[in-house]
């Protein structure tokens, strides 16, 4: 253990609370997990779709993306500064602005992260549906579920072990794509096709409406750096340690997607839209001209593991953090905050992997109307995060730092609200019943607890601290 582990450790019983989940996680092993999360091969999947979208501009919807996104990376750092505790935009929003806002903020992005290992699951066993037709693809989706939940039950070291080495797999995979498409462009393997500065700008596309398209796409395309404010209790680093490892993985992301985009672009070579029939293995089809199907076959088995195994097994860690520290506070059944002996939620970890069983078996092939349910669960908690950067730091504070703390929020605010009111319809009812869901929910266990908002007496400490006597006393 660093010698900053205490310090964080003492951080956290002055907000009232024990130190219960193992400290592990160096700023490096965060930024992995982020990067993990976000999944730097993520392009591949949806580069056809975004490419039409686009006009082929490809790389400009990224770049787009992480301008807007850094708004909330910023709003994210600022907020986990404040409260290093493993409660994310339920904790950041409650302490913030009012427990009963941090409640539905919670509760809006558990949608996001209750959803996202089920998207991962169906979405990977489609893909090896692809790769083995006679397998039915709920086989495949439950055996995700067990490895990752078994990866996740090991513990933190388990998690971190994983990571890297699903991380090392797909920035081996980066490179051998960059070597290859950079082969086919000298060589003329494929027609016509040439690097160019075309896929970032081409003024005569280039117009409002596809910068609307693009920011939508673009900022859905970068969930999961927010994920690292669930570890905010098993981080070794000081306060900042987690909003800058969130900054410093949202930029590297960012890279790699630009990059690879860039390449896969300029091997598209002209095209002026992929076919219905091709839209989506577009990136797995132009590597096929480039090098053959067999590293075709490859790169789409290495998108099916990032997906349903690196990419899950952090997802479903951060909803069992999540799941654990609103249960701490008395805002779901207290048994999910139960720690093992491996100093990990494993009740949390359970319920995860048991709804997404069931969800998966419900969802399988309807990727599209999950993916708009999950949007809608992270935005509206990234709203209201926005909001509390600035009620927090300016109402409460009193800060001087006009830029980071209104600004910046501001900003953020700005471009989530219209990504937001321009969702699927389906995202806004299906987010609107689960908001009701949420009320009913708060009513049931705000009566139980007599309306108490700290933690549950088995996680609290004796210290009290600043920023915790007022909650611990409650």
């Amino acid at each position: 253990m660093s010698d900053t582990a205490p310090e964080a450790q003492q951080s956290l019983e002055s907000f009232g609370y024990k130190q219960e989940l193992k400290r592990s996680m160096s700023t490096l092993d965060l930024v992995v997990y982020g990067l993990v999360f976000m999944v730097p091969i993520a392009p591949w999947a949806i580069f056809g779709v975004v490419y039409n979208a686009a006009s082929g501009m490809v790389p400009l919807v990224y770049i787009t993306g992480v301008v807007a996104m850094i708004f909330t990376a910023l709003a994210y750092a600022q907020m986990s500064k404040a409260f290093p505790i493993a409660g994310s935009v339920f904790s950041y929003v409650g302490r913030g602005i009012h427990p009963t806002v941090g409640f539905f903020a919670g509760w809006a992005i558990l949608l996001d992260y209750l959803l996202v290992p089920t998207l991962l699951y169906v979405f990977a066993a489609s893909s090896m549906a692809g790769i083995f037709p006679d397998v039915p693809q709920w086989i495949w989706a439950v055996s995700f579920v067990i490895i990752n939940t078994v990866i996740n039950v090991l513990g933190i070291g388990s998690i971190k072990l994983a990571n890297r080495v699903m991380l090392g797999i797909q920035l081996l995979f980066v490179v051998i794509f960059v070597v290859i498409a950079m082969v086919a462009l000298s060589s003329g393997a494929i027609p016509g096709a040439e690097f160019s500065i075309a896929p970032v700008w081409d003024a005569e596309k280039v117009n409002p409406a596809l910068i609307a398209t693009a920011l939508s796409i673009a900022v859905l395309s970068f969930l999961g750096f927010d994920g690292i404010s669930t570890m905010a209790e098993e981080s070794t680093g000081d306060r900042k340690s987690g909003g800058r490892a969130m900054i410093i993985a949202l930029l590297v992301v960012a890279v790699l997607f630009i990059a690879q985009t860039w390449f896969a672009s300029a091997l598209a070579a002209g095209t002026i839209a992929f076919s219905d029939d091709d839209v989506n293995n577009a990136f797995f089809l132009l590597v096929a001209q480039a090098a053959g199907s067999g590293w075709a076959t490859a790169f789409l088995a290495v998108n099916v593991v990032a997906v349903g195994i690196a990419n899950a097994v952090a997802a479903q860690a951060a909803t069992s953090r999540l799941l654990y520290s609103m249960s701490r506070d008395r805002r779901l059944p207290a048994f999910l905050s139960k720690v093992n002996s491996r100093q990990v939620p494993l009740a949390a970890i359970l319920s995860v992997s048991a709804i997404s069983l069931v969800l998966v078996l419900f969802f399988v092939g309807q990727i599209a109307v999950i993916s708009s349910l999950v949007n809608f669960g992270a935005l509206l908690g990234f709203l209201l995060l926005h909001v509390s950067v600035a009620v927090y730091y300016l109402g409460k504070k009193k800060s001087k730092n006009y830029l980071l703390h209104l600004v910046v929020p501001v900003i953020g605010f700005l471009i989530i609200g219209y990504v937001l009111l321009n969702a699927d319809i389906t995202a806004k009812v299906g987010g609107i019943l689960w908001l009701v869901v949420g009320g009913v929910v708060y009513l049931i266990f705000a009566r139980k607890s007599g309306g108490a908002t700290g933690p549950l007496p088995e996680h609290a400490t004796a210290t009290a601290g600043e920023g915790g006597g007022e909650v611990a006393a409650r």
